[in-house]
């Protein structure tokens, strides 16, 4: 299996729009970060994306991505869902790609973007739509989506429930203030996390910085990457001041398990 960190940065990204702050300014490329997304591919090739964000046109070009077999959302907020149009390259010629998630979120995906799910609705000739299948997906259940066995599980996220999800040995968590434990007794044995860390200071929807260490040494992977990072952290120095086995997301990061 290979993992992709397609994006690993805050909902306002990195640089952030009219901040002229050392990390906004940073020319190392592991600053500029993108909205939080990430691929798998299995074994055999098939691809599982993790949420469209606002870049995921851009960020699966970078990576020589052309097609994925299924996406996965987390959760339904702009930052990880506003993207979902450029599923349209990838469902042509009367493939549709399957897109799963909580029931909530299937919902709302539904309601904001109602041209793409509603059968009724029809582009004109010559244009399209993406071709989507939603699916909602029971938490804590196993189940195989493009070849790859998937588990949800619910996290809170403020006053909205997330979720994370094992793939395999990847565990994938964003966007989470608290990991309860039964959801950190299924990530363990992953080989790889990757978690959300957003500041030094406790914040009201997402883990902080140690707040996303002590889950990793909960969970007990081998590698823990944190993303989600705001531009109050430059790569390196937070690289520099990170555990053993803890270290940064960054845009591009592939990794073979």
């Amino acid at each position: 299996m290979r993992l992709v960190v397609l994006g690993s940065g805050t909902s306002f990204g990195v640089p952030v729009l009219g901040c002229a702050c050392a990390v906004c300014r940073s020319t190392d490329p592991r600053d500029r970060r993108t909205r939080v997304a990430a691929l798998l591919e299995g074994d055999d090739g098939r691809r599982l994306l993790i949420d469209t964000p606002p870049e995921i046109r851009l960020q699966l070009l970078a990576a020589g991505v052309d097609a994925v077999d299924a996406v996965l959302f987390t959760h339904a907020h702009a930052d990880h869902v506003h993207g979902i149009d450029d599923l349209r390259a990838m469902s042509v010629k009367g493939r549709t790609v399957p897109v799963l998630g909580a029931a909530d979120t299937i919902r709302e995906l539904a309601e904001r973007f109602r041209y793409i799910f509603d059968a009724a609705i029809q582009p004109p000739p010559g244009s399209s739509k993406p071709q989507l299948t939603p699916t909602v997906l029971e938490p804590w259940t196993e189940v195989e989506i493009a070849g790859m066995p998937v588990v949800a599980l619910p996290v809170s996220h403020g006053d909205v429930e997330v979720f994370a999800y094992r793939v395999g040995p990847v565990g994938y968590v964003t966007d989470a203030k608290t990991v309860p434990e039964a959801v950190v007794e299924r990530l363990r044995g992953v080989r790889v996390l990757v978690v959300n860390a957003l500041l030094d200071r406790p914040h009201p929807t997402h883990l902080s910085i140690p707040e996303a260490i002590a889950v990793a040494a909960a969970v007990g992977a081998e590698r823990t990457l944190l993303t989600h990072l705001t531009h109050r952290q430059g790569h390196a120095a937070l690289a520099a001041r990170l555990p053993a086995g803890v270290e940064p997301a960054c845009d591009g990061l592939s990794i073979v398990l």
